[in-house]
């Protein structure tokens, strides 16, 4: 805060650079929290009080629960019995009976068997304050005619509608029944009720279709009796005509033609049999020998023996030929008792061979036979063609009005049998019974939303007040919204008891009785331990921190606005340096509107004007303080003065500044305000370090922004900006370490007092 201020480019910004981390935007957030804190307690409190008091005007209500299935099982049981064909329960199906049970059918059913026409509940006005308000406001609309009876069930209607709840659990085939009230035995009542009228209709409603159904059933049986009738007898004649015998439901030459073709079909199969095994044996005899799987497949002893001997002997032949050579007497031997053996086996092999020709010989004579036979059926049967060809569809004529006729009997007598014993697929399974707890208004879920209710409006009241709060509460506004330091923040003073500067100066003289609040232009010296004046002494020690780096004896004081204490600022500044010993004068140099002048000597006759004019001397002017020795100069009679930046941009006033300089330590100029005059624009050639006062809470800092934006030459000597009148209760939510706590806690130890 005390640094020595670096003028930069920050106030021509159109908008501040910000921290977008998320960490800076969390502490971003309950800074704006903690600053609308009472804001945000009033809504939330405001909300909870609305909550409690519809909590207890409104008229509690009471919720009775039936539960209700589609048994499928009894669909099943009674399905394929059914007349009118019911389809298989799917979902479907069960959200279509829960529409049903949402029909007025229903509920006009329960209204008109309860009499609720008659219930005040259902006709009269709405329970509770709300309802009773309500009824009062349509009152006094009405033609006061009284309802005619299908206005009140209408009205009844609209009620129980309301009252009414209707769901599927799930993907069950449960559904639930539901109704509100104020009386918990007439929820009840009114659920189990529903329950009943939807059985009711159910039942009414297959009653009703199953009685028209047997009436259409009952008339289309005598057509039909009388149709199967007439074909039978069509039938019975044509056999009788064309010489048509049957046997077991088949034609003779049918039942002929069948057993050849099936005869035949095993011949053919037989030749073919026979065919295969003569070419195989064919096949084998153009073998050298057979090898074992042959011999295995003809089942033949005879070859199977022979075919060992000969191997046996090819394997005793093979080691005398290795042994002793292959014109061996024994190989020779063994070579010839070898061929004899090949000899037999080719033997029977052809013995073979001439079995499987005669086998297939006899086979291909049968097939030629049956096939013979086959052809003078076939011959005969195609003679009776035509008549089978008109007999099978008078029979098929026949069957099919005789099984109309059988199904139309069976489904009659199944409607006659539903007629006296009607079904329904619904049950209750959970009858409703009274509740013994209220289920509106849920007390807990209301001050839950009233609360959830609350903070949202309140977050919102605090982000509309936060964006609308365009004006100065914090060091860091200052230094990031006009790139310059905040050098002090001062605490609003409120009217002291003790007497006023002006009663203390001069012994008596001059003293102002128009003062409203003396005490404040030297609250430093009456109160030297307090905050105010500890924050006053902060503007000291920046000023002399800013002589290290160039001259800082001439200290001007403005404002953008008049009212926002400038003057205050810059008199307990001169005081503080004055008591300090340091030799000191305070200049009023606003020349519009010497307000200062007006309240530290408002008789003075000659002043500033009148020293520049050089009408005076400056000892003459001047007007010392006893307590302090700090010297004032008043502004002096400006009431004429038409061009005071003239006076003040003056070679006159560049020579007493200079004066002044050499005659005192420091100079304050009070300054006039920026916005109303331009008369601080022309003191920068004289002047060495501006402070520049801003009201707290107040001062819009667009404004403050524009004026500092259109005068370079004073943003260059910028000290600092002094926060002024800042309420400390209220600065302990912008800034903690500014607030009134910290102040007395950390501080208090050193003397500080409020």
């Amino acid at each position: 805060m005390l640094q020595v201020n670096k003028p930069t480019s920050e106030i021509n910004r159109d908008f501040p650079e910000a921290d977008g981390s998320p960490s800076q935007t969390l502490t971003s957030y309950l800074d704006i929290i903690r600053r609308q804190f009472p804001t945000m307690v009033a809504i939330v409190s405001a909300c909870v009080i609305l909550a409690l008091l519809y909590l207890f005007t409104a008229a509690p209500l009471f919720t009775s629960t039936a539960s209700m299935v589609i048994d499928t099982r009894k669909v099943q049981l009674f399905q394929q019995q059914s007349v009118l064909g019911d389809i298989a329960i799917d979902s479907p199906t069960v959200e279509t009976q829960v529409e049903i049970l949402k029909s007025e059918n229903i509920s006009l059913a329960v209204i008109r068997d309860l009499r609720l026409i008659d219930d005040p509940e259902f006709t009269g006005g709405g329970g509770g304050l709300l309802g009773t308000v309500i009824g009062a406001v349509s009152g006094l609309f009405s033609d006061r005619h009284p309802p005619s009876e299908f206005e009140q069930t209408r009205k009844a209607l609209e009620r129980f509608e309301k009252s009414r709840t209707i769901k599927r659990l799930g993907l069950t085939y449960v559904m639930e029944i539901g109704f509100t009230s104020k009386d918990p035995a007439k929820a009840a009542k009114i659920a189990n009720a529903i329950a009943d009228a939807y059985i009711v209709d159910s039942l009414e409603a297959k009653y009703q279709a199953t009685r028209r159904a047997s009436v259409w059933l009952q008339d289309r049986i005598k057509e039909l009796r009388t149709q199967a009738s007439a074909a039978q007898k069509a039938v019975v004649d044509f056999k009788t005509a064309n010489n048509i015998v049957d046997t077991g439901g088949r034609l003779m030459n049918e039942q002929q033609l069948a057993e050849v073709n099936s005869q035949l079909i095993m011949a053919h199969a037989a030749t073919a049999e026979a065919k295969a095994r003569l070419d195989r044996m064919n096949d084998i005899l153009k073998q050298d020998i057979p090898d074992a799987n042959v011999a295995d497949a003809l089942k033949n002893d005879t070859i199977v023996k022979l075919r060992a001997q000969y191997v046996d002997m090819a394997s005793k032949e093979s080691i005398w030929a290795m042994k002793y050579g292959a014109d061996h007497l024994a190989a020779v031997n063994l070579r010839r008792q070898m061929a004899e053996i090949k000899k037999n086996i080719t033997d029977e092999l052809k013995r073979i061979q001439e079995s499987y020709k005669s086998d297939y010989d006899i086979a291909v004579t049968r097939e030629e036979a049956i096939k013979s036979s086959l052809a003078n059926v076939v011959s005969e049967s195609q003679l009776t063609n035509q008549a089978q060809v008109a007999l099978r569809e008078l029979e098929s004529n026949a069957q099919s009005y005789q099984a109309m006729y059988d199904n139309f009997l069976q489904r009659y007598m199944e409607s006659v049998q539903q007629q006296s014993f009607p079904i329904t697929e619904a049950r209750v399974i959970s009858a409703a019974t009274p509740p013994l707890k209220k289920s509106y208004p849920k007390t807990m879920i209301i001050l839950a939303a009233s609360i959830f209710g609350g903070l949202i409006l309140a977050l919102g009241a605090a982000l509309a007040r936060e964006l609308t709060d365009k004006v100065f509460r914090t060091t860091g506004q200052v230094e990031e919204v006009l790139g310059a330091n905040c050098i002090a923040i001062l605490p609003a003073l409120g009217a002291a008891a003790t007497p006023g500067l002006g009663e203390q100066m001069l012994g008596g003289k001059g003293v102002g009785k128009g003062n409203p609040q003396p005490d404040l232009l030297r609250y430093v010296v009456d109160n030297p331990l307090s905050r105010f004046s500890e924050a006053v002494r902060s503007v000291k020690v920046a000023v002399d921190l800013n002589a290290i780096v160039r001259e800082n004896r001439v200290l001007a004081t403005t404002s953008t606005l008049p009212n926002e204490g400038k003057s205050t600022l810059s008199t307990n500044l001169a005081q503080l340096i004055a008591h300090g010993g340091a030799r000191v004068i305070l200049v009023d140099a606003d020349l519009r509107n010497p307000s200062l002048s007006r309240a530290l000597v408002p008789n003075a006759k000659i002043g500033l004007v009148d020293v520049v004019a050089q009408k005076v001397q400056l000892e003459d002017a001047l007007v010392i303080d006893p307590s302090t020795k700090l010297s004032i100069l008043p502004a002096g009679s400006t009431s004429k003065l038409l061009h005071t930046n003239e006076i003040l941009a003056s070679k006159a006033m560049h020579a007493l500044v200079a004066l002044l300089r050499g005659k005192f330590d420091y100079v304050v100029l009070d300054m006039p305000p920026m916005a109303p005059v331009v008369d601080v624009r022309v003191t920068s050639s004289f002047v060495d370090s501006y402070v520049f006062v801003i009201e707290w809470g107040r001062t819009k800092i667009d404004v403050v922004r524009h004026n500092l934006r259109g005068s370079p030459e004073i943003q260059d000597k910028l000290l600092g900006v002094v926060l002024n009148k800042a309420d400390t209760k209220l600065l302990a939510r912008y800034e903690s370490y500014h607030g009134r706590y910290y102040y007395q806690k950390y501080y208090a130890r050193y003397g500080y007092v409020e």
